[in-house]
């Protein structure tokens, strides 16, 4: 069991997925960080997480006969849910001091051991109105709301943990850069006088030796960025002067990656190519990778569980057995994979009213409605993809994803995926599933046959969806950009688009979609049904073995958090995970 005398990791999110009925994410980020922490609890890391209480959820989707987005808050009782813990901290924000207390979820792994998140709640009596709405929505608001929002997750957060009595943390993970003013905090907790502006370069020195950081976008203009006056009304002059001394503050500026950047010990992107491109980014920086992953037996299906218990039972606690997928009898894997796709039509048609077919060719594409993400790529040419059906055998598209409340580009992709639904209803059923969420992910990733995935190059950091398919034997067809680089062999475990000699040229990657989907993919789908399946076996095998949490937090624990305390920072008592691990690695 998890206590407050050996937690050596802190883990600090803006998001994070532990419960489908805690509305405490928006998207990959969230879902990543559940996944993070159910490895880290399977492998008996000592690690606690932070992050805010969302009251409000991200939103409720709701679409129109024309596919408008409507959003509705996300109402829920985190004391129906959640344990409330005790101690409650203060932060002044604009001059006001704000009560923060704290509600707790225990995540549970296969050894029992337990990591705690803690969710950051300002919805106390003794809080003015507007500061009790700090936490009851994730990404909402303006600036002023958003960097409260930030200030309540990095500073409160620290002073939460240490009210808690977590003394002996030794490294503070930020999951993106909104939790980066926990610098501050840790800054603070040096000063002898109470004023951040007599922090010294040992300080500086200090706290970066504990601080990690995993930037998620290679889009500057993602980056959260305030106005200097701004930080100063709220955090406070003598703020803005410690943060003139990190060097974080560009002209009239906090920006909150460099924070981060200029405080941390270690500093990853979140694939191989990402890494690198994070490299030309910050050049003054070391930029390290350290490539994503999804929890294995969170996001393989039922029907794939029991077909890999039946076979592989080492695979629930070491991951890499997923390899011997690949002496699994093909049948098998067909026989998997048709109950977790009829269980995917059964519930489109009672959520939507469509009726598909379990033996035409259904292919996915569920991602956040972003303009980069090219959700319309594939209705580029309607008259193309008719012909494609004429010539290659049907097919039928499934779609989800939200766009955010004030991505007006996001929202017109959805609205031409169902203007092109429209135009190509007598010929290719495409349907749009709203209000995407945990439920949803699972059912999608496991129950397609085709994974589609179409960002414009190099805007897609990682990508963890195809990762979750492949776990349930679904190939991808994807653009060669984040973890897709890594994990592609063309018709092994699935396919491509594009070309790397001409990759941002839209009329050769379109020409590359549409002839994969005739000549190979669709003609071997129905004429070669036993090579699609080894294809299936081969994605699982590959790329399930690999692309999961377990490694991924192996890695962290060799290089992120550490060599030099790698024994410190297994559990106390977990003897057996700490073995397990140490065995994976080759000791």
């Amino acid at each position: 069991m998890t206590n407050s005398g050996n937690v050596r990791i802190a883990y600090f999110s803006m998001e994070i997925a532990t419960n489908p009925v805690c509305p405490t994410y928006a998207g990959g980020l969230g879902v990543l960080a559940g996944d993070t922490l159910q490895s880290a609890a399977d492998l008996g890391v000592p690690m606690l997480a932070v992050t805010l209480l969302h009251r409000k959820g991200y939103f409720r989707q709701r679409l129109d006969e024309t596919g408008r987005q409507f959003e509705e808050p996300q109402e829920w009782e985190p004391e129906q849910v959640l344990e409330p813990v005790e101690p409650v901290v203060s932060v002044e924000l604009a001059g006001r001091s704000v009560k923060v207390r704290a509600w707790r979820n225990w995540i549970v792994g296969a050894t029992c051991h337990r990591v705690p998140v803690y969710f950051l709640d300002t919805n106390l009596s003794d809080n003015p109105p507007w500061e009790r709405t700090l936490t009851d929505f994730l990404y909402g608001g303006d600036q002023n709301y958003r960097l409260c929002q930030e200030a309540v997750l990095g500073i409160a957060g620290i002073r939460l943990l240490r009210a808690l009595g977590h003394n002996e943390i030794e490294r503070f993970h930020m999951n993106e850069g909104h939790s980066a003013l926990l610098v501050l905090a840790l800054l603070e907790e040096r000063s002898h006088s109470q004023d951040l502006a007599e922090t010294t370069s040992a300080d500086l020195d200090a706290v970066r030796s504990q601080c990690v950081f995993t930037t998620h976008t290679p889009v500057p203009a993602a980056f959260d960025q305030f106005p200097l006056d701004l930080a100063a009304r709220i955090l406070g002059s003598n703020v803005v002067a410690i943060l003139g001394k990190t060097k974080c503050c560009p002209p009239e500026t906090l920006n909150m990656t460099f924070l981060a950047l200029r405080c941390s010990r270690y500093i990853n992107g979140v694939a191989m190519r990402h890494g690198e491109l994070s490299q030309s980014m910050f050049p003054n920086y070391p930029i390290h990778s350290i490539t994503n992953g999804v929890h294995a037996a969170t996001w393989t299906s039922v029907a794939f569980q029991e077909l890999f218990d039946r076979h592989i039972p080492e695979w629930r606690h070491d991951n890499l057995y997923l390899r011997y997928a690949i002496g699994i009898d093909l049948r098998e894997i067909q026989e998997a994979h048709r109950k977790a796709k009829a269980h995917l039509l059964r519930e489109i048609q009672r959520a939507t009213g469509a009726i598909l077919s379990e033996t035409t060719a259904t292919i996915g594409f569920a991602r956040r409605a972003a303009e980069y993400k090219r959700a319309d790529l594939l209705f580029a040419d309607l008259n193309r993809l008719r012909a494609i059906r004429q010539n290659a055998g049907p097919f039928q598209i499934v779609f989800a994803g939200k766009a955010h409340p004030q991505d007006e580009p996001g929202k017109a992709l959805i609205r031409k995926v169902f203007e092109a639904a429209s135009q190509l209803r007598d010929s290719i059923p495409v349907v749009y599933v709203p209000d995407y969420d945990l439920r949803w992910a699972h059912l999608f990733t496991s129950g397609v046959d085709l994974w589609l995935n179409t960002p414009h190059r190099p805007f897609e950091a990682s990508g963890t969806s195809g990762m979750k398919a492949a776990l349930n034997g679904v190939p991808s067809l994807s653009v060669r950009d984040g973890w897709w680089v890594e994990g592609h062999f063309e018709g092994v475990t699935g396919w491509s688009v594009g070309y790397d000699e001409n990759p941002e040229e839209h009329a050769v990657e379109l020409a590359s979609l549409y002839a994969k989907l005739e000549h190979t993919i669709l003609p071997m789908f129905y004429s070669e049904p036993q090579a699609y399946v080894q294809i299936m076996r081969s994605a699982i095998a590959v790329n399930g073995s690999f692309f999961n949490t377990q490694r991924m937090v192996s890695q962290y624990l060799l290089n992120a958090y550490g060599p030099e305390r790698e024994s410190a920072l297994l559990a106390e008592g977990e003897s057996e995970a700490a073995g397990r691990l140490l065995l994976k690695r080759g000791a």
